[in-house]
C-alpha cells in the first residue's frame, strides 16, 4: 500500500483552525507552469493568497490540488494551485501556521505511486518571522524568539489580501 503525503492534510487542518478562530488563512505559493494564478500579482515567483471564506468561492482542498474562485481587482478568476507548490499556510492575524520545505513538480509522485513523506520540523518562531518568511520549514505554535540563524522578516505590507 502506498503512503500518502501529510501535506494536504496539514493544509486542511490549519485552514479549519483559522476558520474556527475567525482568523484569515493565507496561502504562500511558489508559482510555476502548473500553477494557475493571476500573473500580474506574482512577485519573485511567489504569490500570497487569502483563502478566507469571504475571499473565495467553491474552495476545494484536494490531495493533489487546491482550487477556488477569487476576485482580483473586481474580476473573478479561477485559481488552481498544486499541493507541491504550497510553501505555507498561516494566519494573517498572528502568523501561526505550517511552513513546508520547497518542492518542485519533478519531486511529486504520480498518482498511486509511493510517497516518501517527511515529518515537519517543529520549532518555535516569532510571529513576525512566521508571517513574513514562508520559506521556513517550521510549524509556529508558540510566540518565542526564533534561533539566530533565521532571516529577518520583510515588512508585512508585502502580503496582498484578495477579495
Amino acid at each position: 500500500m502506498s503512503e500518502l503525503s501529510t501535506k494536504p492534510y496539514l493544509i486542511r487542518a490549519i485552514y479549519e483552525w483559522c476558520a474556527d478562530c475567525s482568523f484569515t488563512p493565507y496561502l504562500s505559493v511558489k508559482v510555476d507552469q502548473n500553477t494557475r494564478v493571476p500573473l500580474e500579482y506574482v512577485k519573485n515567483g511567489e504569490i500570497v493568497l487569502s483563502m478566507s471564506q469571504q475571499a473565495t468561492r467553491n474552495l476545494t482542498i484536494g490531495n493533489d490540488m487546491i482550487q477556488f474562485s477569487a476576485r482580483f481587482n473586481g474580476v473573478s478568476r479561477e485559481i488552481a494551485v498544486p499541493i507541491y507548490a504550497v510553501q505555507s499556510i498561516f494566519s494573517r492575524e498572528n502568523g501561526r501556521g505550517v511552513f513546508f520545505e520547497a518542492e518542485s513538480s519533478t519531486e511529486q509522485p504520480r498518482a498511486r505511486a509511493p510517497v516518501v513523506a517527511t515529518a515537519p520540523t517543529l520549532q518555535s518562531v516569532s510571529v513576525t518571522t512566521a508571517a513574513a518568511s514562508p520559506a521556513n520549514t517550521t510549524m509556529a505554535m508558540d510566540e518565542e524568539t526564533p534561533p539566530p540563524d533565521k532571516p529577518k522578516a520583510p515588512p508585512r505590507g508585502k502580503l496582498r489580501v484578495i477579495k
